[in-house]
């Protein structure tokens, strides 16, 4: 069976991003290799829903840089980071998204912290490494709301240990033991979903700022906003780094 494909580059093209990608290519540090990639795609219309596929509809195998939500930027963006061309960034992307790179709705990675557990080649949480004294451990079914139904249906429930570190506890030591090219997920009270939202850690000087597709009928867009005003209505982050 041939697996279908819908492609949207937006104002790129293939030519244009094996350009971007052999440029992001020399940058030895992951971190900087990802503020340097998630650079250019700022000001990135903001939509979610572009993906193709659940339990009744065949899944597509999508490509929309015209258009993002919070996960599918950082997606796009950490299979960028693994690539050296576009052939190479359909073939990241696949692995980036999907268990084993297999195609299809229940592969999918839908949690952030699927990607701790699916592509821990790539990434490493290091929640506890950054503040051990302030971590909180808890134990989550996700996808089972506190009703009992499911976010997503045809998916299983998956019991997660999940640290998280409060936001009132993120001090300048918190801070300081971040990295830029960090991603990090926004800790959720509601049973059943790790995290809320997601984006990527880009310190310049002193200051440090998170890089995030926004929902905000205000923004709409990529854009870099000062993390710690942004963390003071959160419950808290997962880290994720990338090695």
């Amino acid at each position: 069976m041939v697996m279908k494909e819908h492609i949207n580059l937006g104002r790129w093209t293939d030519e244009g991003l094996d350009i971007l990608l052999k440029e992001a290519a020399v940058i030895t540090s992951p971190g900087e290799r990802i503020a340097f990639l998630s650079g250019h795609f700022l000001k990135t219309e903001y939509k979610e829903s572009t993906l193709i596929g659940d339990v009744k509809t065949p899944e597509v195998f999508v490509i929309n840089l015209e258009s993002v939500d919070c996960f599918t930027f950082i997606e796009y963006i950490e299979a960028m980071r693994l690539s050296n061309s576009f052939m190479e960034f359909r073939e990241s992307l696949r692995n980036v998204r999907y268990k084993s790179g297999v195609i299809a709705f229940t592969n999918r990675n839908h949690f952030f912290t699927d990607w701790r557990e699916f592509n821990s080649g790539q990434l490493k949480d290091v929640t506890e490494m950054i503040s051990y004294a302030n971590s909180h451990k808890v134990i989550k079914q996700l996808n089972r709301k506190g009703d009992g139904t499911f976010y997503l249906s045809g998916i299983p429930v998956v019991q997660r240990e999940i640290a998280y570190i409060h936001s009132d506890a993120v001090d300048d030591e918190v801070i300081d033991n971040m990295n830029t090219g960090d991603y990090v997920g926004m800790y959720s009270k509601e049973e059943g979903l790790d995290v809320s939202h997601t984006g990527i850690i880009i310190r310049e000087k002193d200051r440090v700022r998170l890089r995030h597709a926004s929902s905000l009928q205000k923004h709409r867009r990529v854009l870099d906003e000062d993390f710690r005003k942004y963390l003071k209505a959160k419950p808290g982050i997962i880290v994720l780094r990338p090695k």
